[in-house]
C-alpha cells in the first residue's frame, strides 16, 4: 500500500483544528492508501496541540500522525521543509492548518503523478477573494515568470505533490532565505498542474501578513533571478553616460554662450537624484551579501523542539537542527 506523508503547518490554529478530525482524518480513513499526518507547530503558544491530542486516531488505523514542535517561529516555509525532512511516505504533500484545502485535492494529485509525473502543483481559484489580495498574487506570478522561472504558471499555489525521490533532493538542496516552492520547481524533473477550488478560511484570521509576502517576494527575486544586480549595473552605465553628456553640454554652453546660471537648485536636485540611486544600489547588493552571510554561517533552517506521537501514549523528546 502507497504511504502519503501529509504535512499541515500551522500557527494559533486552534479553532480551525477542531475540523481536523471532521475535514482530515475522516475523509482519508476511507481512502486505498496509508498516511503519515505531520502536524508542524511553527512556534505557536495557543491551544493547537492539546486539541489535536484529544483526536481518537485508534478509529484510523490507516493514519498514523505526530506534531512536530519547532522551538520558535521560523516561517512557514521552514516549516514544511522540516516536514519533509521527517518524512517516511511514497510521496509528500502539504495542507494548510486553516483548512482552506479540502483533503480530496490529495486524490487529485496523486491520479495526476501516475500520469508519470514527479512533482504536482495545484493552482487555486478562490471565490470572493480580496482585491488587494488578488493584485499582489497577479503581480508576484507575472514578476517570477518575467525574472526568475520562466515557467512559471499565471496563477500561484500554496501545495504541491512530490514523490520520494523529489523529497529527498530537495533536502540535500533547499537553503536558507528562498522559496520552498520556487527551489521545487526549479530542480526540474516532470511536472504538471491541476486546478482546484480552495475554500475560505473556517475562522479566525490568515498568519500571512503584507510583510511576508513582501519577504517571500524579495526572497524569490534575489534567491532565483540575478536581475536586481544587473539592474545596478545598468542604472550606473545610464548615470555615468547622462554625467559626461550633461558635463558636456555645460561646458559648451559656457564656452559659446556664457547662458550658464549659478545657483543651488540644479546642483540639489542631481545630489538627490544621485544619493536616492545610489542608496537603492548599495541596498539590493547589501540584500545579496546578507544572504550569503547567512548561508556561510550555516544556521539551522529549523530546531525541533519536541516530536509528539498522536497515535501511541507516548512522547519523544528530540532535540535536533538541520
Amino acid at each position: 500500500m502507497k504511504k502519503i506523508t501529509v504535512i499541515i503547518p500551522f500557527l494559533n490554529e486552534e479553532e480551525n483544528l477542531k475540523l481536523a478530525e471532521e475535514l482530515l482524518y475522516k475523509p482519508l480513513s476511507v481512502t486505498d492508501f496509508s498516511y503519515e499526518i505531520l502536524f508542524v507547530n511553527d512556534g505557536g503558544t495557543d491551544g493547537s496541540e492539546e486539541v489535536l491530542k484529544k483526536i481518537d486516531t485508534v478509529n484510523y488505523p490507516n493514519i498514523e500522525s505526530r506534531i512536530i514542535r519547532l522551538s520558535k517561529n521560523f516561517g512557514s516555509h521552514a516549516a514544511i521543509f522540516s516536514g519533509i525532512t521527517n518524512s517516511t511516505g511514497d510521496y509528500v504533500t502539504i495542507l494548510s492548518g486553516d483548512f482552506q484545502d479540502n483533503a480530496s485535492v490529495i486524490g487529485k494529485m496523486y491520479e495526476e503523478s501516475q500520469k508519470g509525473f514527479d512533482i504536482i502543483f495545484p493552482l487555486r481559484e478562490v471565490s470572493g477573494q480580496n482585491i488587494f489580495v488578488r493584485l499582489f498574487s497577479n503581480l508576484y506570478a507575472s514578476l517570477i515568470r518575467k525574472i526568475a522561472i520562466r515557467n512559471y504558471p499565471n496563477k500561484n499555489f500554496d501545495l504541491f505533490f512530490i514523490n520520494r525521490k523529489v523529497a529527498d533532493h530537495v533536502i540535500e538542496t533547499y537553503e536558507i532565505n528562498t522559496s520552498l516552492f520556487l527551489d521545487i520547481m526549479n530542480i526540474g524533473f516532470r511536472q504538471s498542474y491541476i486546478h482546484y477550488e480552495r475554500e475560505n478560511r473556517k475562522s479566525g484570521k490568515s498568519k500571512w501578513t503584507f510583510s511576508k509576502k513582501v519577504k517571500l517576494m524579495t526572497d524569490s527575486v534575489i534567491g532565483f533571478s540575478y536581475t536586481p544586480i544587473r539592474l545596478v549595473t545598468l542604472t550606473g552605465f545610464i548615470l555615468l553616460m547622462t554625467g559626461i553628456v550633461w558635463s558636456l553640454i555645460i561646458v559648451m554652453r559656457k564656452i559659446f554662450f556664457n547662458d550658464i546660471a549659478q545657483g543651488w537648485t540644479l546642483m540639489s536636485s542631481i545630489l538627490f537624484l544621485g544619493f536616492g540611486i545610489t542608496n537603492l544600489s548599495l541596498g539590493i547588493i547589501a540584500e545579496y551579501l546578507w544572504r550569503t552571510l547567512d548561508a556561510a554561517r550555516n544556521r539551522p533552517l529549523y530546531i525541533i523542539d519536541e516530536i509528539v506521537e498522536l497515535n501511541k501514549d507516548k512522547k519523544s523528546g528530540i532535540e535536533s537542527e538541520k
